[in-house]
């Protein structure tokens, strides 16, 4: 059978990594954000345990079942292919420690095609070029939330309890803060249903519009990272749509923060999300923390969200908001609605394209919010958006040139006007070139400053010899 061998290097001991691979989360962050994968069951690091997973293959999502055979705490595992849309596939994870302080991962993968005699000569086409984009991805991602970890290695384990931890944003938050070791409880409501693969974690039930616990406790947290609301670009916006995103913020925010002036053990932090709506539209102006608000609904929505989670502070809890810019990854959010316009060649500048951005990435997000949550020092309103904002026109254009596309075809105001209403002025023709000063000034450092690379990351089309 062919074979594909990989060998990833890393600055930090093969114990740290090996704890890494064999954490709860480690499955959902290796997974490549644009192929399109759905984790059905995350089976731990011991013989005979299965993982499955949906994977996309054009229309069709076949799931990929794999058990583990061969373990060997701390140095080897394999992964051999029962069910899936490969011919053969069985996958040595060989962990190698180089050094007190360094190590390597070599993964060896014997594979072949469905029908091989027939198809092996379409692999270059169809599998090795996607097999490199994946590990490449893997070893950068394991790479930077060891390196994220290891920064804070020296402080104890939280509790976090996660609102929103469904959401786009809360499954890889949750995700991380499992692989870093911390212990991660879910808020839900009675009507959430999680995903299969962490159906089976700690929940805590409470109805969001009473403020009412039906089922555990909210006692005894360290964190308390709120991220929940109604998706604000979803659907086209009226008056009920209007006064449900308002509220589902709100209210739920005002609720948490009266139930913890009941506690005894209140938390010791509480990260409350809102966004960089909260400054309306300011053209070209270079806008910081310290900026005024807008007067516009989002902003007004921030403002009164903002607003419902301060009295925490009067509770001598530290708290944290999380002004939060365009989450930039195909798995959701602004630049999955992009993709498909701009792989037909119709990517191009929105309004004329001169309205500021201000992306993130979502590891960058990930990572800024673990940031703020294990610095003590840190309070109040937080920028989580790149220091590199850039016009609508210049993401287009970056997006076009990563997918190989044209990126000038035009998309008129005021057709966005009549075709989404209100939202396309608030959230297309609108923006604002945030700055994250107080991020950087208390001592992050981003993954990625410039848009491109972030591109070329999570659509898997990195230059690679």
């Amino acid at each position: 059978m062919p074979t594909y061998s990989h060998i990833a290097a890393y600055d930090a001991p093969v114990e740290d990594v090996w704890s890494w691979y064999d954490s709860k989360g480690a499955f959902r962050r290796i997974m490549p954000e644009w192929e399109g994968i759905r984790p059905v069951e995350a089976g731990a690091l011991v013989n005979d345990a299965t993982t499955r997973f949906k994977i996309t293959l054009g229309p069709l999502r076949p799931t990929w079942v794999a058990r583990h055979y061969g373990v060997v705490s701390g140095e080897v595992f394999n992964d051999v292919m029962e069910k899936g849309p490969f011919g053969a596939w069985d996958h040595e994870h060989r962990f190698v420690s180089t050094s007190a302080k360094t190590s390597e991962i070599h993964d060896t993968i014997q594979w072949k095609l469905p029908l091989h005699p027939l198809t092996f000569w379409t692999a270059p086409f169809t599998v090795k070029g996607r097999m490199k984009q994946m590990f490449a991805y893997r070893t950068l991602r394991v790479q930077e939330d060891i390196k994220r970890i290891s920064q804070y290695a020296d402080q104890p384990q939280q509790k976090v309890l996660v609102s929103g931890s469904t959401g786009l944003i809360g499954m890889q938050l949750c995700a991380f803060l499992q692989a870093a070791g911390h212990h991660v409880t879910r808020l839900v409501r009675p009507s959430t249903v999680l995903p299969s693969d962490v159906d089976d974690e700690p929940c805590v039930v409470w109805d969001d519009r009473k403020g009412e616990v039906i089922e555990g406790s909210l006692e005894g947290y360290d964190t308390v990272i709120h991220l929940a609301g109604l998706g604000i670009g979803d659907k086209r916006w009226n008056a009920k749509r209007k006064e449900r995103i308002w509220s589902s913020r709100t209210v739920p925010t005002e609720h948490l923060v009266r139930l913890f002036a009941t506690l005894e053990q209140p938390p010791k932090t509480f990260m409350c999300g809102s966004a960089v709506g909260f400054y309306g539209n300011r053209g070209n102006e270079s806008l910081t923390e310290s900026s005024s608000p807008g007067d516009d609904f989002l902003s007004e929505m921030c403002q009164a969200w903002e607003a419902a989670g301060a009295p925490a502070q009067d509770l001598g809890i530290r708290t944290v908001w999380l002004r939060t810019g365009l989450v930039t990854t195909p798995m959701g959010g602004a630049l999955q609605q992009l993709m498909l316009p701009t792989l037909l060649g119709a990517g191009g500048p929105a309004g004329g394209g001169r309205q500021y951005y201000p992306w993130i990435s979502l590891h960058d997000h990930i990572y800024a919010t673990y940031h703020l949550m294990m610095n003590d020092a840190c309070d109040g309103p937080y920028n989580l958006t790149a220091p590199e904002p850039v016009t609508q026109k210049q993401y287009a254009k970056t997006l076009g040139k990563v997918l190989l596309r044209p990126w000038f075809a035009p998309a008129p105001g005021f057709v966005l006007k009549i075709m989404f209403g209100e939202l396309a002025q608030a959230l297309v023709l609108s923006g604002q070139r945030v700055l994250p000063k107080r991020l950087q000034d208390s001592g992050f450092t981003f993954q990625h400053d410039h848009l491109e690379s972030c591109l070329r990351q999570c659509l898997g089309k990195q230059k690679i010899p």
